[in-house]
């Protein structure tokens, strides 16, 4: 298996005015740097084009998908990356249309590597949108592992500079996602390489 420094991309996904995603990624950026198997990078769905209007092709068939060319750094990223973690809220118990236009405008770059969530929300924690990306990342042949994270009732749980009040849950919870993402981004990386994955199209 490969012991290489992973390249970890955190997707973060609100991109709602007054949102609460920053303070959520900026403790699991920490998290990730601190394990020591990642080289970790934030991608902000705030900062970058995903235009509604999709070109005509699938990206799925097309060999070079029509993409803006403001979308060029974010596409690279999405294909050095070896895993992903998506830090996201709920919304009517559903993710933000920004993630799925994440999503839609890119397929290659999410084959064969393995994706985790942090999810924030009220009684649900966000869990409900993650369990519904689930179903989306399946059809762009990525694996997501099975354990997360989620905040319940998410502002009782952070303090005015943004720090948990009790962090020895959620920082448990971090480690055992990040062993996860470790040892799949590890095989998968390796498959990668060995054996191109291909879904025959």
């Amino acid at each position: 298996m490969s012991s290489h420094a992973l390249k970890l991309a955190v997707i973060l996904g609100s991109v709602r005015q007054g949102r609460f995603g920053p303070v959520v990624a900026q403790w699991f950026l920490g998290e990730a740097r601190q394990h020591g198997r990642f080289d970790v990078e934030l991608i902000d769905l705030a900062e970058v084009p995903l235009p509604l209007v999709l070109p005509s092709e699938s990206p799925k068939a097309a060999a070079a998908y029509p993409r803006p060319a403001g979308m060029a750094d974010l596409t690279r990223k999405l294909d050095a990356a070896d895993a992903f973690v998506v830090v996201t809220p709920e919304y009517n118990h559903s993710f933000p249309a920004s993630v799925k236009s994440l999503i839609d405008w890119h397929f290659a770059q999410w084959q064969a590597k393995p994706i985790g969530f942090v999810s924030y929300g009220g009684v649900a924690g966000g869990l409900r949108a993650v369990e519904q990306l689930r179903l989306v990342f399946a059809e762009m042949h990525a694996v997501t592992v099975r354990d997360t994270v989620s905040f319940h009732r998410y502002p009782e749980l952070f303090d005015a500079d943004g720090r948990l009040v009790d962090p020895d849950g959620p920082n448990g919870a971090a480690k055992i996602l990040l062993d996860q993402l470790a040892w799949w981004g590890a095989v998968l990386h390796d498959a990668r390489l060995n054996s191109p994955y291909s879904i025959g199209v």
